[in-house]
C-alpha cells in the first residue's frame, strides 16, 4: 500500500509539474472575432494542450472542442440539404435537436458528423459543455479530463486507446482543461458560448437571459521547453547551426589571412571584417530567438528585435555595397571610383533603412490577418533596391569583363567571370524562390492555409534565403581568398603566354605601328600623289643571321631605318631640283 501510495504521489507530482510547464500562449475571450485559437505542435510523450479559465471574470455555459486540423471535416453538420447558402450548424442546441441535425444528450456541445462510418473516438475530436461558475445545474463526470491529476492517470490508466475521451452531460470548471497530444500537427482549440434559459431563475417575461463572459489562456506544451509557437523554433537550432559553420569557415579565412598577411589587398580587408560581422550576427540571432523562447515577447524582447533587424540590414548591404565595388573594378581595374562611390553609398544607405523595416515587419505583422498592401509596403522598397542593386552589379561586371578580355588580362578575367556565373546562379535561384513564395503566400487567406505551411514558414521567411547567402558569399569569397601573389596580381598586366599575343607587348612591333600609322596619315594628305614604288632602301623584314638581342639593338636598327628613309627622301629632292635647274637653263638658251 505504502509503494502504491508513493507511485501515485509521483504520478500527482509529474502531472502537476506538467500543468506548470511553460508554453506557448493563446489569450482568447467572448470579445474576440474568432471563436478558436489555433497552433502547430510538436509532439512526444508528454505535450498537451491546457485551457484556462478566468474564474474571477468567467460565467455561464460554454461549448469547447479541441482537434487536430485533419479531422476539420467531422466538425458541424449541414444545416440545409437543399440550401447551401447556409452556413453548417456547429453546437447542439434545441432548435438543432428539433431539426434533427444532433442528439439531445450533446446538447451544449459541439456537433461531430462523419459521413463515412468513422467515430469520434478514432479521430483527434473532443468537445463538452462547461458550466463556468455555476455547480448547482452542472454535473460532473469521472471521465473528464481535468477534474484532478488523479482522476485523469486512472482514467488513462483504464482506457489506453482512448487518450481524450469526451465526457458526457455538463461539467462545473474547476481547474484547467488538459488534452494530450501525442502525433505532430496543428492542433485548434474553439469556444463558443452557449446561452441557457433557467426556469427557476426566470421569473418575468421582460427578463433576458444572461450571455456567458469569459476570459483565458490556451497553452500549447511542444516537446521543447519555452514560449516559442512551434513554427518558430525550428530557428533556434538553425541560426546555431549557422553560427558554427561561419566561426568553422571564418577560421579557415583567418588562417589564409595570417599565413598572407604581406600579400593583403584592400578588398580582402573589407572581407574579413565582414566574416567577423557575420558570426557577431548569426549569434545576434540565435540568442535573440533563445531569449524569445525563455522570456517570450517582452519590452526588452522588442529592443532586442531592433539591434537583431539591423545587424541583418546592415549585412545585407555592406554585402552589395562591397559586390558592387568589386565589380566595377576598384582597386584591380581603377584606381578610384569618383563620384560613383557617393552613388553606390546612397543605395546602400536606402537598403539598409528597407532591410531594417522588412525585418522587424516579417516578425510583428500576422500573415493571416494583414491586408495585402500593407505586406507589400514592407516588400516593394527592399525588392526596388535589391534589384537596383544586381542590375547595377551585373552591368558593372559586364564592363570589366569586356575591358579585361580587350586587354587580355586572362587571369583577372577568368576570376571575374567565375563571378559573373556565381551571381548569375543566385538570381535564378532568386527567381525561382520567389515564384514558389509568391505561389504560397497568395494561399494566405485560406483557411488550411496555416494548417499546412506552419512547418516550412520559417524556411520560406528565413531559412532559404539564409543558406543561398552563405552558399553565396563563400564562394565569392574562395575567389578572393589570399594567396601568395594577391599584390603581384592586383595592379600589375599579365604577359602574353602565346605567340599571336607576343606581339602585343613587343617593342619593335609597337614600333613598326607607329611608323606605319604615320605612313598612312601621310597617305591620307597626299592622297592625290600616285603610290611610289618601294625602294630597296624601305626593309619591312630583314632576314639574317643576326638575331635582336637587347632593346638597344632594336633602337638602333629603327634609328637605321629611320636614317635610310631620310637619305631617300633627300636624294629624291635633290634630284628634282636639277631637274627644275636644267629646264630654266634650256628655257633661257631657246
Amino acid at each position: 500500500m505504502r509503494q502504491n501510495s508513493k507511485l501515485q504521489a509521483i504520478a500527482l507530482g509529474v502531472l502537476f509539474a506538467c500543468s506548470l510547464a511553460t508554453g506557448y500562449e493563446l489569450e482568447f475571450s467572448d470579445a474576440d472575432y474568432s471563436r478558436q485559437v489555433c497552433s502547430g505542435m510538436w509532439a512526444s510523450q508528454s505535450t498537451f494542450i491546457n485551457v484556462t479559465f478566468d474564474e474571477s471574470s468567467s460565467q455561464g455555459q460554454v461549448a469547447m472542442v479541441i482537434y487536430e486540423w485533419k479531422d476539420v471535416k467531422y466538425l458541424g453538420v449541414t444545416t440545409s440539404t437543399t440550401d447551401d447558402s447556409l452556413p453548417k450548424t456547429y453546437v447542439c442546441t434545441t432548435d438543432a435537436v428539433r431539426v434533427g441535425l444532433c442528439a439531445y444528450d450533446n446538447v451544449g456541445k459541439f456537433i461531430f458528423s462523419s459521413d463515412d462510418g468513422t467515430t469520434a473516438n478514432q479521430t483527434t475530436f473532443w468537445t463538452a459543455s462547461v458550466a463556468l461558475n455555476q455547480t448547482s445545474g452542472a454535473s460532473s463526470d469521472s471521465s473528464g479530463l481535468w477534474e484532478s491529476p488523479e482522476d485523469l492517470h486512472h482514467s488513462l490508466r483504464q482506457s489506453s486507446d482512448l487518450l481524450n475521451p469526451s465526457p458526457y452531460g455538463t461539467v462545473a470548471y474547476s481547474q484547467p482543461i488538459q488534452y494530450q497530444v501525442r502525433k505532430t500537427g496543428y492542433y485548434c482549440a474553439a469556444i463558443v458560448p452557449v446561452t441557457v434559459l433557467n426556469p427557476a431563475v426566470r421569473q418575468a417575461p421582460t427578463d433576458v437571459p444572461s450571455h456567458p463572459t469569459y476570459n483565458g489562456v490556451v497553452l500549447f506544451r511542444n516537446t521543447f521547453d519555452g514560449q516559442l509557437p512551434a513554427t518558430d523554433y525550428p530557428k533556434v537550432n538553425f541560426y546555431l547551426a549557422m553560427f558554427l559553420v561561419y566561426v568553422i569557415a571564418g577560421s579557415a579565412w583567418a588562417w589564409l589571412c595570417y599565413k598572407h598577411v604581406t600579400e593583403l589587398l584592400p578588398i580582402q580587408y573589407y572581407l574579413s571584417s565582414l566574416v567577423a560581422f557575420l558570426v557577431i550576427e548569426m549569434v545576434a540571432n540565435w540568442v535573440y530567438y533563445r531569449y524569445l523562447n525563455a522570456h517570450g515577447k517582452t519590452a526588452a524582447s522588442v529592443v532586442f528585435l531592433f539591434v537583431v533587424a539591423i545587424l541583418d540590414a546592415g549585412r545585407n548591404a555592406l554585402s552589395f555595397f562591397m559586390l558592387l565595388v568589386v565589380s566595377l573594378g576598384l582597386s584591380v581595374v581603377r584606381e578610384s571610383l569618383g563620384r560613383t562611390m557617393l552613388k553606390c553609398q546612397i543605395l546602400a544607405g536606402l537598403h539598409f533603412v528597407f532591410g531594417v523595416l522588412y525585418a522587424v515587419g516579417i516578425v510583428e505583422l500576422e500573415l493571416e490577418s494583414t491586408s495585402a498592401l500593407i505586406l507589400l509596403m514592407f516588400v516593394i522598397p527592399l525588392a526596388f533596391t535589391l534589384s537596383g542593386f544586381l542590375m547595377w552589379i551585373l552591368y558593372s561586371l559586364n564592363g570589366t569583363i569586356t575591358q579585361l578580355s580587350v586587354r587580355k588580362q586572362r587571369y583577372k578575367l577568368r576570376m571575374f567571370k567565375r563571378l559573373y556565373y556565381i551571381l548569375l546562379g543566385t538570381v535564378v535561384i532568386i527567381a525561382v524562390f520567389f515564384v514558389i513564395s509568391s505561389m504560397s503566400f497568395s494561399d494566405r487567406l485560406a483557411e488550411d492555409y496555416a494548417a499546412k505551411s506552419w512547418k516550412i514558414r520559417w524556411w520560406l521567411l528565413d531559412g532559404y534565403l539564409a543558406l543561398l547567402y552563405f552558399f553565396t558569399f563563400w564562394s565569392i569569397a574562395y575567389l578572393w581568398r589570399p594567396s601568395e601573389n594577391n599584390r603581384r596580381l592586383a595592379m600589375s598586366d599579365e604577359i602574353a603566354q602565346e605567340d599571336e599575343d607576343a606581339e602585343d607587348y613587343d617593342l619593335e612591333t609597337l614600333q613598326q605601328r607607329t611608323v606605319a600609322r604615320e605612313d598612312d596619315e601621310i597617305t591620307l594628305v597626299n592622297s592625290r600623289r600616285e603610290p611610289e614604288a618601294l625602294a630597296e632602301d624601305h626593309v619591312v623584314f630583314e632576314i639574317g643571321d643576326e638575331d635582336i638581342g637587347s632593346d638597344d639593338e632594336g633602337e638602333t636598327a629603327a634609328k637605321k631605318r629611320r636614317g635610310g628613309e631620310h637619305r631617300t627622301s633627300g636624294d629624291k629632292e635633290d634630284g628634282a631640283d636639277e631637274e627644275r635647274q636644267g629646264l630654266m637653263h634650256k628655257n633661257r638658251d631657246e
